[in-house]
């Protein structure tokens, strides 16, 4: 299935920014939802890293309000960020949600909303031609403070068939 619209986190922006491949964001997918939590929680007055100048700046995240949380959504105690993100996926199913934290994947699975996480964006770019290879790609996401396990990783490469 090819994924079109996204809605995603606060975490898989940041490390993207911070490893210089969010670029690959609008090159993947036609739409790219921010909700307003996540928006404010990159760009928070505190922050001065790369996610928090540049988010604002570019042309391609769309910063949306996610309405009311769903009494299913909100029974998962995770973050704003995470509740928004997973609201907006809810309630439209042309959307994944880009999520790296366990709980809320596992929400995702018990709601059947499609996620994607930020190392699988990687695999992405190179099934589609807009990344040589994953195995840097992986490192970088790594040094900017994505922690995956070995396990993980050697499934991506697997996946990109290297």
């Amino acid at each position: 299935m090819l994924i079109k619209r996204v809605v995603i986190n606060a975490s898989p922006l940041i490390v993207l920014f911070k490893s210089q491949q969010a670029d690959l964001l609008p090159q993947l997918f036609s739409e790219i939802i921010v909700p307003v939590g996540v928006w404010d929680e990159v760009t928070g007055t505190a922050q001065n890293d790369a996610a928090s100048r540049q988010l604002s700046k570019v042309t391609w995240a769309r910063r949306v309000e996610s309405g009311e949380i769903p009494q299913e959504v909100a029974a998962w105690d995770l973050g704003k960020g995470e509740s928004e993100v997973l609201s907006l996926a809810l309630n439209d199913s042309n959307l994944a949600a880009i999520v790296d934290d366990r709980a809320a994947r596992r929400c995702c699975q018990a709601l059947s909303i499609l996620t994607i996480g930020t190392g699988r964006l990687i695999i992405l770019a190179k099934q589609r031609g807009l990344i040589d290879y994953v195995s840097p790609r992986i490192q970088a996401l790594q040094d900017a403070g994505l922690w995956l396990s070995d396990n993980l990783i050697n499934l991506l490469k697997q996946q990109a068939g290297e």
